[in-house]
């Protein structure tokens, strides 16, 4: 079958399209920005990429040999104030061009809406699903909750509380009721309903065969662990407050932590169905799932992950169009050394961030992401997907990668940090020569004052950076 993916740099799109190649499928993947095509797809037969976006007007025509199509938008962490209409108006635009083909199904993954008093963005999944029904097409909703799976944002929250605290004070919602399911099982479900004719114009809730609440999953969690955890659990604690505390104890973002919080207080649980008996799928338990997700992270083997998504309100337009670094109007910290051992150099700078840290004053680096996470950003917590592998798009820390060419022996960051301007970091080798330059595009005043606030420091942290590059210790 030929079939469309959309949301292709998403957490489950990019596993999806695995499962779907194995299975001989051809597809077309629409991306926004054909710089961000992930390595571990962008070279496999069978597959096209085509750009979209689908907040634009006067958009391309799909190919009209379409067999089915999976819708996989969402905009869990959106700063935007009206992120129901936008969701709408990428359904509305997804439907018309699909429409013009000859696709016979669309598969969307959705959430549980069998709350009374849904949060917003499970009432936004409810009106996708209305505005995607069509009579030229069947579709299939399959409807879940929380996901595990190495790199999914509930796992890694749930990780990042866990393996920190030992003791919690927690808000309220902690007992809540959810019913979580596996991303092996939900990849099991999209792929083993294509096409299936029993599925056609039906939704159907998807989940694994325990109900726990919060706090049980996070309980749970901590014996596969082999941790002990004591969790105590406060009433008075405001939703806003509750989203200060995942902000801040988490590597969320606080627009997602806002967001959770919303639906954390939102029991969660499937309406009976025969949907396992349909597809042929037997969900497994929710320990066992998160004993499998360490396994992937212990080989190194973690396909995507929920922090590959670019910050909201970071970007305004694509990637891209970042990885030329101005020349003019910017203050620069630019140093240089002889490369004695370039494959070493090159290691090292491709393995830098993360656990791995930042090679110099990694105190200092902490410090800057703990005044991030009290303005609002995203910190130091995001890590890296990958210890020695990076790829255009990645995260890094506060960073993204916008360009790793170890070809052409250059990295560049770009700062997702809050600043009052713009950052970049870039690492290149030329003649056997290393170049580390640190270049900041000021806005305003206050951009300038942050800049000489913080250039005493450069003195000696990307000094000590650029020597850990290329001396041996």
């Amino acid at each position: 079958m030929k079939i469309l993916i959309t949301g292709t740099t998403g957490y489950i799109a990019k596993r999806l399209v695995l499962r779907l190649l194995e299975d001989g499928h051809q597809l077309v993947c629409c991306v926004r920005d054909l710089n961000r095509i992930p390595d571990e797809i962008e070279y496999k037969d069978g597959i096209e990429f085509i750009k979209v976006d689908f907040l634009e007007d006067n958009l391309e025509a799909f190919p009209e040999d379409i067999d089915a199509a999976y819708y996989l938008i969402h905009s869990m962490s959106t700063t935007a104030t009206n992120f129901e209409d936008l969701e709408k108006k990428c359904a509305q635009s997804f439907k018309s061009l699909i429409e013009k083909t000859n696709c016979k199904q669309v598969v969307y993954l959705s959430g549980i809406v069998n709350d009374d008093s849904l949060s917003k963005h499970l009432k936004s999944r409810l009106e996708v699903e209305k505005s995607l029904k069509s009579n030229q097409y069947a579709l299939t909703t399959f409807r879940a909750g929380i996901i595990v799976g190495s790199g999914s944002a509930s796992f890694e929250i749930i990780r990042d509380i866990v393996e920190k605290l030992p003791l919690m004070v927690t808000p309220k919602w902690l007992n809540t009721r959810t019913q979580p399911i596996a991303i092996r099982d939900v990849l099991s479900f999209l792929v083993n309903g294509l096409g299936n004719l029993k599925v056609y114009n039906k939704s159907f809730d998807i989940c694994g065969p325990e109900i726990l609440t919060y706090k049980e999953m996070l309980l749970q969690f901590a014996k596969v662990r082999g941790l002990k955890r004591y969790i105590f659990t406060l009433p008075v604690l405001s939703p806003r407050m509750s989203s200060y505390w995942l902000y801040f104890v988490t590597s969320t973002s606080f627009n997602l932590a806002k967001a959770l919080v919303d639906s954390m207080k939102v029991e969660v649980v499937a309406k009976p169905n025969n949907i396992n008996e349909i597809l042929n799928v037997n969900p497994i338990q929710y320990r066992q799932a998160v004993s499998l997700a360490f396994q992937k992270i212990e080989q190194n083997a973690v396909v995507s992950s929920w922090k590959d998504a670019i910050s909201s309100g970071v970007f305004n337009d694509q990637l891209n169009n970042h990885v030329r670094i101005p020349q003019f109007g910017c203050f620069k910290d630019v140093r240089s050394r002889k490369v004695i051992d370039e494959d070493f150099t090159i290691d090292k700078i491709w393995s830098i961030g993360g656990e791995n840290g930042w090679y110099s004053y990694n105190w200092l680096w902490r410090i800057r992401g703990y005044v991030d996470k009290i303005f609002g950003g995203v910190g130091l917590r995001r890590g890296r997907t990958h210890n020695t592998y990076l790829e255009p798009g990645d995260p890094l820390d506060f960073w993204r990668v916008l360009l790793a060419d170890k070809e052409q022996k250059r990295l560049l960051l770009f700062a997702e940090m809050k600043l009052p301007g713009e950052a970049w970091l870039e690492f290149k080798i030329v003649k056997n020569q290393l170049f580390q330059r640190a270049v900041f595009r000021p806005k305003g005043i206050l951009g300038r004052l942050y800049w000489y606030s913080v250039l005493p420091f450069h003195a000696f942290v990307f000094k000590g950076m650029i020597n850990a590059l290329v001396y041996q210790k």
